[in-house]
């Protein structure tokens, strides 16, 4: 079985729980287990809440007004990819962490933990900058579990 998705986003809040909805929606169709939906829809409204926040750097209509989010269900695996046009990440100093490496957050702090809460969620996570171009990219992974009878599993 393979499913997958593209969608090309405004950035404004109400875009987060749309793309978070069409994942949900997606695997509960497939027959993905509930446990696994959530988590993967968790790290989806957290990478896109950073695409919305960050990930434009021009005016009004440009191109930073939007991003994209790519999902594909092939097999066992699930992988989410979420792409901006904004600054991206800092580039890797030498002998320092690498670009989107995880850094301390404050208890007290309102914002800071997305990529944090997504390498906590998934399995194997990117954090990167699309080459040859501006912008962010967050990608991750997880393996796939059904629920009993799921319709689509992959045989």
């Amino acid at each position: 079985m393979s499913i997958w998705w593209s969608l090309h986003l405004r950035r404004e809040a109400a875009s987060v729980p749309l793309a978070r909805r069409l994942l949900i929606g997606t695997m509960e169709t497939a027959g993905v287990d509930p446990d696994i939906s959530f988590d993967l829809s968790v790290a989806l409204s957290e990478a896109c809440a950073n695409a919305v926040e960050h990930g434009g750097d021009t005016g009004a209509g440009g191109p930073g007004e939007a991003y994209r989010v790519t999902a594909y269900l092939d097999g066992e695996l699930c992988r989410i990819e979420v792409s901006d046009t904004g600054p991206g990440f800092p580039a890797a100093v030498p002998g320092g962490p690498p670009p989107g490496a995880a850094r301390q957050v404050s208890v007290e702090a309102e914002s800071g933990r997305g990529l944090c809460l997504i390498r906590e969620l998934a399995d194997h996570v990117h954090i990167g900058t699309t080459p040859g171009h501006a912008g962010a990219v967050v990608s991750f992974d997880k393996i796939l579990k059904w629920r009993e009878n799921a319709p689509l599993v992959a045989v």
